[in-house]
């Protein structure tokens, strides 16, 4: 059986997952999850940066990027080039952030602990 972010992957089908994810766009659907992770958001943010840091997401590669981007030559490239990289980055923190709520999930829920137990 798969796994992610401590979940066994056959814990949801494609078809709820993809209904639970429409059902995030309704009205108030996100309000408690806002409320929620502002009260954590320090704790949170040590994480995240955690996990970015342990996946090596932000270092040479990235130093180098910042580099390329601000010494275009043209207004117009170095811009694009700024707001691709921009763009890239918050891809890259907003997967790892689901995947740090995914296994997050999964301990509030006592998923992960269970699982390990049986390893």
């Amino acid at each position: 059986m798969g796994r992610v972010g401590g979940v066994p992957a056959s814990r949801y089908s494609e078809a709820q997952l993809q209904t639970a994810l429409e059902a995030l766009t309704e009205g108030d659907r996100l309000r408690e999850g806002e409320r929620v992770v502002a009260a954590a958001a320090p704790d949170l943010q040590r994480v995240l940066a955690e996990a970015l840091a342990s996946g090596g997401w932000f270092e040479d590669s990235r130093q180098a990027a910042v580099i390329d981007a601000a010494s275009m030559p043209d207004d117009g490239q170095r811009a694009t080039a700024v707001k691709t990289l921009l763009a890239e980055e918050a891809r890259v923190t907003m997967m790892i952030g689901v995947a740090v709520g995914w296994a997050l999930a999964a301990e509030l829920s006592g998923t992960a602990n269970d699982e390990s137990k049986e390893s």
